[in-house]
């Protein structure tokens, strides 16, 4: 029994969520958060993620780029979920050293730690992503499976922002993405996250501490921060939607991605820690849904019963993949995950939810306007 966790990033919506569920199974849990103002806003007693775990975890303020840091949330722990990363794909563009220095270089200190000093680790389960994959896995009618790399901006310029086969140039379908598939980051972050999974698995088996690996598709839920402009799509709108201010739909609309509900991803990072069969494995933790972007926006607009417009504008983000739906067979096969919480249902339970909280500053426009300045938003 692995019963002393270290939460990296705990204080956040993925992690404070997972926290409390630990503890109700009876784990004692530190985090090691540095309360983030882009998270939490200036003030964390003002943070919804801080709160729900104030008080009922041994809370470490600190930083995971700090090795003294690590040492000190280090001390009698058995397992780590490493969750601490920053997560936006646009401003990963432009904030290169700020996401390098976090993702991969946070991740090697924790990694020369458990290499070269003593400690009690037994397991190490770190959130990848699925921006691993870049584009993902397609099937082309001539040339068969696929693994596209970025879309070219000359053809989105155009207007014509479907993925096209590497070999002929012509549009292929999408296929769900298994964790075999090729490794095509597009965007910063993803090269990050990719980085961050290889060093702990490699790292991990060198000193033989397990590692499991899990490539998140798009998590969302109760809890989310509102205040964050670069990352939660269902967040993002709905601070719009709650400020009165019009929805900006990109490319045409037709995007899909694969939306997880929270509940769905911290039974999944349990089972990575009980379960033996998760060790040195990657997987794909997903809905099983994909749900195209507009349909998101309308939904939201009708459940906020918001008198607000949702403009398909064209515009498109480099970096930005076109669609996503994780295979979800190997999780399924040796942990035996099954998501439970349907869009239907999620998007429901996360409005529910907004309605109680103040609304807070739509900041989204000032992100738009520094990636323009970038040349990053077309």
């Amino acid at each position: 029994m692995m019963s002393n966790v270290l939460i990296t990033g705990g204080a956040g919506f993925i992690g404070s969520n997972l926290a409390l569920k630990l503890i109700d199974k009876g784990y004692e849990v530190t985090i090691l958060d540095n309360l983030s103002p882009q998270i939490h806003s200036e003030n964390p007693d003002n943070s919804y993620t801080y709160n729900t775990i104030k008080g009922k975890v041994n809370f470490i303020k600190g930083d995971v780029g700090k090795i003294n840091d690590w040492r000190k949330a280090l001390i009698n722990i058995d397992a780590v979920i490493h969750l601490a990363a920053e997560t936006g794909t646009g401003q990963s563009m432009y904030e290169i050293d700020k996401y390098v220095a976090t993702n991969i270089g946070g991740t090697a200190k924790l990694l020369e730690i458990l290499t070269n000093e003593e400690h009690h680790v037994k397991k190490i389960i770190v959130a990848a992503s699925r921006a691993v994959y870049g584009e993902g896995k397609f099937k082309c009618e001539e040339h068969g499976i696929v693994y596209p790399t970025s879309r070219i901006d000359e053809d989105m310029v155009k207007g014509d922002f479907e993925v096209k086969c590497p070999i002929c140039g012509k549009t292929v379908k999408m296929l769900p993405t298994d964790e075999l598939s090729e490794l095509h980051p597009t965007s910063v972050y993803g090269f990050t996250k990719q980085a961050q999974e290889q060093l702990c698995m490699v790292v991990g088996k060198s000193i033989g501490i397990p590692v499991v690996a899990y490539r998140f598709q798009n998590v969302y839920g109760p809890g989310q921060s509102l205040k964050n402009p670069y990352t939660g799509i269902l967040s993002i709108f709905s601070t719009r939607i709650k400020n009165g201010n019009d929805i900006n739909i990109f490319e045409d609309g037709l995007e899909t991605r694969d939306f997880v509900y929270i509940d769905d991803i911290t039974d999944a990072v349990i089972l990575g820690i009980e379960k033996e069969a998760a060790n040195y494995h990657t997987f794909n933790v997903g809905s099983g849904e994909k749900i195209d972007v507009l349909t998101v926006a309308n939904t939201l607009k009708e459940k906020y019963g918001a008198n607000i417009e949702i403009n398909v504008s064209g515009n498109y983000r480099l970096g930005d993949i076109r669609h996503n739906l994780g295979d979800l067979k190997l999780i399924h096969e040796l942990l035996g995950y099954e998501p439970k919480v349907s869009f239907k249902q999620g998007i429901s339970n996360f409005v529910d939810w907004v309605e109680q909280q103040e609304v807070e500053v739509d900041n989204y426009e000032a992100s738009i306007e520094e990636m323009k300045k970038k040349g990053l938003y077309k």
